[in-house]
């Protein structure tokens, strides 16, 4: 039990400290603010609104990840290397095609809203 209490701890450390410092992730969760009502009223079903709010939750933990390599790649070594500039680009593609997913399941929610049909 004291290691999840543990985890729980470390989470919400890593959780202010992003919450504090992380312009991507300050924006994110500011997306997630708006995505929740917003969700609401653009899904036309339940599994529909779980997909938009998963997709927004899916680009948060994207981009944890992604700072998380940064940080790492950045306490080991802050010179430019080849294979740091890599570590450091997958991560921001990662992001990239999560957000690339956001638009997609929104895109497909807003036209089902529009159109009044599941495609």
């Amino acid at each position: 039990m004291q290691r999840l209490i543990d985890a729980f701890i470390n989470s919400v450390r890593a959780f202010r400290k992003l919450a504090a410092h992380e312009k991507a992730f300050q924006q994110e969760l500011l997306l997630l603010a708006l995505a929740l009502p917003a969700g609401w009223f653009i899904s036309t079903s339940w599994h529909g609104y779980a997909f938009l709010i998963g997709a927004v939750l899916l680009l948060i933990i994207v981009e944890v990840l992604n700072t998380g390599i940064e940080a790492a790649c950045d306490a080991f070594s802050r010179e430019f290397n080849v294979d740091i500039q890599l570590a450091k680009d997958c991560g921001s593609l990662a992001v990239l095609i999560s957000i690339v997913i956001v638009a997609g399941v929104w895109g497909i929610a807003l036209i089902e809203r529009l159109i009044g049909a599941s495609i």
